[in-house]
């Protein structure tokens, strides 16, 4: 195939690229400049897409012995990804960023320009596998490697994207066997930290930097009963689960610490509760695809596994599509989810598809619902 290889400048896009050339393909490397203003030089692990990462992916490239570009795609990036960060949360939403870069920039802006020019596939340097059905079909899987598997953010890929997406690290048992692999070959990249932060925000002040964006406005932290229990300067410098930072004017009754339930962007109030009220019972979203064939069962309903967060373990769950939504019922209550995080389905290792988080549904609330339907009931049957 004719091969498009997306190099950030890292070890793992640089072996990918070097395995697909040994594969047989006709590969060209491409490094997507996705700030107008990119730092020189990253800080260890903080940060991406610098100058320097740049000069690394050309490094790889000429080793490689590929052709090697440099494409401006800031403006698309600030639109589709920081815009679209900065407007998630000041609707009181956690959005990730990774998700939006993946969906909207590598495999949606430089995919449909890599088809235009007569590539093939883009090749990246992702820990997932894709597969083919009996009848053809992709299907998207965890990685063999499962402490490096990415393929959580690699679920908002649909079908025709997996049909022309190329992931040479699939199958490797592990991260190190890449970096001893880079040694060899002669990367310069081969102990390159990997990068852990948010790109655009290479310092890791995610408060600080949204900030400067939105300004500040100072509201009202409250309970669950809805009492003033403190204050802040702006609701967006919250996020569900948070436990830091609240600087509370009064303990809770229990002296328990108090957790961020609920951001509410409209009234700028920050509502805040025990830990037990973090947990979910239901999720639901309408913002959902499927990466390949949807399930047959998707209005009756199918058995799966959800994961809420890149790093976080599965949890057996139920989903059916009702009412718009894709709504995902967990075995055991997930802990601090929040609206604009993405959920991702699996079926084993494969990924079935993912939604955008819309509401959720506290696991007290359903318990509560529950004992007032087994009264409502006991005192029904005791008038009649």
């Amino acid at each position: 195939m004719k091969v498009l290889a997306a190099m950030s400048g890292g070890v793992d896009s640089a072996v990918a690229a070097a395995r697909a050339v040994e594969a047989g393909h006709e590969v060209v490397g491409v490094h997507l400049a996705l700030s107008r203003m990119p730092g020189t030089l990253r800080t260890g692990s903080r940060g991406c897409c610098t100058i320097e990462d740049s000069m690394d992916a050309q490094r790889a490239a000429n080793k490689i012995g590929i052709p090697y570009y440099v494409w401006d795609f800031s403006e698309r990036f600030k639109a589709d990804v920081v815009d679209d960060f900065i407007a998630e949360y000041s609707a009181g939403r956690t959005p990730n960023p990774c998700m939006r870069c993946n969906e909207r920039i590598k495999f949606a802006a430089l995919l449909e320009k890599a088809l235009d020019l007569g590539f093939d596939a883009v090749c990246t340097g992702h820990y997932a596998t894709v597969t083919t059905d009996a009848d053809g079909n992709p299907e998207l899987h965890r990685a063999a490697a499962w402490a490096k598997d990415q393929s959580y953010v690699l679920g908002v890929l649909t079908t025709e994207q997996l049909r022309h997406s190329l992931f040479p690290l699939g199958a490797t048992p592990s991260k190190a066997e890449v970096r001893a692999e880079a040694a060899e070959r002669g990367f310069s990249v081969a102990n390159k930290p990997d990068s852990h932060d948010i790109c655009f925000i290479p310092d890791g002040d995610t408060s600080g930097w949204l900030a400067e964006r939105v300004g500040t406005a100072t509201g009202e932290i409250v309970d669950r009963s809805g009492a003033v229990v403190g204050s802040h300067e702006g609701a967006h410098a919250f996020t569900v689960g948070q436990r830091r930072g609240l600087k509370l004017g009064m303990p809770a009754p229990d002296g328990k610490p108090r957790f961020v339930l609920e951001v509410r962007p409209v009234t700028n109030e920050v509502v805040v509760g025990p830990k037990e009220a973090l947990a979910i019972a239901e999720i639901a979203g309408a913002r959902f695809t499927w990466a390949g064939l949807a399930p047959s069962e998707v209005e009756s309903g199918f058995d799966c596994q959800v994961q809420i967060r890149a790093h976080a373990d599965p949890v057996d769950a139920w989903a059916v599509v009702r009412g718009g939504e894709l709504v995902i019922t967990p075995g055991e209550p997930l802990v601090g989810v929040a609206p604009g995080q993405t959920a991702v389905v699996y079926v084993g290792t494969r990924v079935m598809g993912q939604c955008t988080i819309d509401r959720t549904v506290a696991a007290d609330t359903v318990a509560a619902g529950s004992v007032a339907a087994d009264t409502m009931a006991a005192d029904t049957m005791a008038v009649v």
